[in-house]
């Protein structure tokens, strides 16, 4: 279990918290909205009604106990620029800005922030990707050169074994799992037979996925 601080409770920050509390972590929330952080209290481990613009608001939080300090405003970048800097200054360990612009991210980066997120364009490029390949189901890009797909196994692959095929040569790729509805299970053996059907997660440069 992490401890977790998130400022900013809109639409993502809200998403953000309750995916963190059903996780198992300890989560506090901080918003000058009432209404916002009554939204998310009932989960969170503390609650707190505070304008992370005020210093002084920011050190009683005792950022530096948290392991990452999300602050989640993207409409009103000065705040984030401000906010994310105040934390950098109190001592926190980790901080994760969100921006929706690539020139916020810049000025994010050089004022402290140690990860800067793009929500929507992140999801806009998954999108793209999975409904530009054939037969994928999923596309979660781990680095910008890295990435992970679900998708069916070509046809030219279904009753074939990965040793048969030499996926791992002939393709550049590796198939590390298969997904069963909600449940993956590792492909730890060659002698694995695609079927048709089935659902197989993918992983490799993004470039050899786009090949494959």
């Amino acid at each position: 279990m992490a401890s977790m601080l998130v400022i900013g409770i809109g639409r993502f920050g809200r998403h953000l918290a309750t995916r963190l509390c059903q996780l198992g972590n300890e989560v506090m929330v901080v918003d000058r909205d009432e209404a916002a952080v009554s939204s998310v209290a009932p989960l969170a481990a503390n609650a707190l009604i505070g304008d992370c613009m005020d210093e002084e608001v920011v050190r009683s939080l005792g950022v530096n106990n948290f392991d990452v300090c999300f602050v989640c405003i993207s409409d009103n970048f000065q705040s984030s620029l401000e906010i994310t800097s105040l934390l950098k200054e109190a001592g926190a360990k980790m901080v994760v800005s969100k921006t929706d612009r690539e020139l916020h991210a810049k000025f994010l980066t050089k004022i402290g922030a140690d990860l800067v997120i793009h929500p929507e364009r992140d999801m806009a490029w998954r999108t793209a990707m999975r409904f530009s390949t054939v037969g994928a189901f999923d596309y979660i890009e781990l680095s910008p050169d890295y990435a992970v797909m679900e998708m069916a196994p070509p046809k030219a692959w279904v009753g074939h074994t990965l040793s048969d095929l030499q996926v791992r040569t002939r393709y550049q790729v590796n198939v590390i799992g298969i997904k069963e509805g909600s449940h993956v299970r590792p492909v730890v053996d060659a002698g694995h037979r695609f079927v048709e059907g089935e659902h197989i997660l993918v992983a490799g440069s993004q470039e050899a996925i786009r090949r494959l």
